[in-house]
This record gives C-alpha cells, sequence and structure tokens, in this order.
C-alpha cells in the first residue's frame, strides 16, 4: 500500500501539469493542445516499446487493442479537449477543483468493487473533500464576480471543467477494473500501449486542428517554440511517466483509494497556477487545500487499518 501511494502522488505531481499548459499557450486552440501532446505522446511510446515488441506482439489480444482505444479516446483526448477549453475560459483554479471532484465521483462508482470500503466508512473522509471543494468554488466565483469577468465564458469553461470530470471518472474506473482483470501486463508496457494508441487517435485529430483556424484573441501570441517545448514537457512527463505512475498505482490500492490519490492531482495544479501567478493562496483557497488532505489522510489510514486486521 505505500509503494501504491507514492506513485499515486507521483502521478498527480506530472498530472498537475497539465493545468498549466493551456495558460501558457493562449494562443492556441484545445484540438491543437490535444493533438499536439498526444501525437508527441504516441511517438515517444512507440520508441519506447520498439525493443519490447518481439514479445509482447503475441501478447496483445483484440480485446486489450479495443480497450486501449476506448481508454486513450475517453481518458486522454476528450478529457484533454474539455479540460484546455476550462483554464484557457475558466483558469487554472477552477478546471482543477471542479475536476478535484474526482475523488467523490470515482470512490462513489467503485464503491461495490472488491476491496472497496463501504461508503459508510467513507463519510468522514469524503465529507472533508467535499467541503474543500465547496471553499474553493466560493473563492473563485465570488473572486471572479469581484474582477468583473465575463460571465458566460466563466460559464463555458465551467462546462468545460464537468465534461473533463465525467471523462476522467470513467476512465480512472475503466481502466483500473480492465487491469484489475486482465493484469497481463506491467504498468509501463500497459502505459505505452496505451500511448501508441492514443497516437494513432492523435494523429486524426491532428487535421482537423491543422485545418481549423484558432479562436484566439487578438493579442494571443502563437509562440511555436514554446509550444514545442510545453507539449514535449507534458507528453513526457504527465502522460510517458506519469500514467506510468497511475497504472502502478491502480494495481495496489483498492478503487476507492486509489480514487482518493486523484485529489494530489488537485493539489499540484493549485500549486502551479499560484506560482504561474507569483501569489499566495487566499484564505479559503487554504482552506481547502487543508481539508482535502485531510480527506485523503483519513481515508489511508482507514484502509491501512482494514488491510492490517
Amino acid at each position: 500500500m505505500g509503494k501504491g501511494i507514492s506513485y499515486g502522488l507521483a502521478a498527480g505531481a506530472l498530472w498537475g501539469l497539465v493545468f498549466l499548459a493551456p495558460r501558457l499557450l493562449p494562443g492556441f486552440s484545445p484540438l491543437e493542445l490535444s493533438a499536439a501532446r498526444y501525437v508527441l505522446y504516441g511517438l515517444v511510446s512507440a520508441v519506447l516499446l520498439a525493443p519490447l515488441w518481439s514479445r509482447l506482439r503475441h501478447s496483445v489480444s483484440g480485446n486489450d487493442w479495443r480497450a486501449l482505444f476506448r481508454l486513450s479516446l475517453v481518458g486522454n483526448l476528450v478529457y484533454y479537449l474539455f479540460l484546455a477549453g476550462a483554464v484557457q475560459m475558466a483558469g487554472i483554479a477552477p478546471a482543477s477543483l471542479i475536476v478535484g471532484v474526482l475523488p467523490v465521483t470515482v470512490t462513489l462508482v467503485g464503491s461495490r468493487d472488491h476491496g472497496a470500503l463501504p461508503l459508510s466508512k467513507l463519510a468522514g473522509p469524503l465529507a472533508l473533500v467535499a467541503a474543500g471543494i465547496v471553499c474553493i468554488n466560493v473563492d473563485v466565483f465570488a473572486h471572479a464576480a469581484a474582477s468583473g469577468g465575463d460571465w458566460r465564458l466563466t460559464l463555458i469553461g465551467v462546462a468545460c471543467a464537468v465534461g473533463a470530470l465525467l471523462s476522467w471518472t470513467w476512465y480512472a474506473v475503466a481502466n483500473a477494473r480492465y487491469l484489475a482483470e486482465f493484469g497481463h501486463f506491467t504498468s509501463q508496457e500497459w502505459s505505452l500501449l496505451t500511448g501508441v494508441a492514443t497516437g494513432v487517435l492523435a494523429v486524426a485529430l491532428a487535421i482537423p486542428a491543422a485545418l481549423l483556424p484558432p479562436p484566439v484573441a487578438a493579442d494571443a501570441q502563437r509562440d511555436w517554440q514554446m509550444f514545442l517545448i510545453v507539449n514535449i514537457a507534458v507528453a513526457l512527463g504527465a502522460s510517458t511517466i506519469g500514467n506510468a505512475f497511475w497504472n502502478a498505482a491502480s494495481r495496489r490500492l483498492p478503487l476507492t483509494l486509489s480514487g482518493q490519490m486523484i485529489v494530489f492531482e488537485t493539489l499540484f495544479a493549485l500549486v502551479y497556477g499560484f506560482l504561474y501567478e507569483h501569489r499566495a493562496p487566499r484564505w479559503l483557497e487554504l482552506a481547502a487545500i487543508v481539508l482535502l488532505l485531510a480527506g485523503v489522510s483519513a481515508s489511508v489510514r482507514l484502509h491501512a487499518r482494514r488491510s492490517s486486521n
């Protein structure tokens, strides 16, 4: 369990970077960002998979490929399209903390899986997580109202964040269940196979991304050098290494606990956002961070107590 928690923490730290990328590249559309990230992820995965392919080629079934393409489409491409749109239209904090509901949604969906604690025993930790999410949302929308932002743009961004939440809830549960039922690949192998499947889908996405005019503001610059650097960093760090850590965590933790680990993505995204904006968290933001950490810690203790019995 200790290793699983460490892997979940590492995955969260790397995944938090994906919330910063759209903010660094305001001149590029979510379609361009998603296509570029995952074409690069597919290329990196193909290179790393090549030495293993002679051994793996007979192990990958048609059922595995179908699962890989389903998971890649919803959990990678669709998720990041929504997330990039949410960050660009609503900001890092609203996007990260709406997606931060994932520990609750994944736990609720996975509450009947083998090894999961009853929801009645998780009520306390989930209440702390929910309270943290309420705090941050109150702060975000109060601050947006005070600054006189475009509420329609913010509303579209919030809708995109909800879409990202739904996409990743499905992915987290479906991926964990598939690995538990058909666990004949290592975490690294599954991550690389996912990368290849995602890359194939991203090539198809790159066609409309290249043809459609980018819907950017008049003052947004299209810095192609920064575009390449950021997407390489995200493809290597968040997609290749982060997904490998997450698959390793999914193998070692029950679904209700792995769902709680996703909260670290939210916390790291917030930290990166504060550093980018050169400010400290406001009081409600700080309260949300404390509540989220307390909820995860309480859940870890409950699962550790059950494992020792």
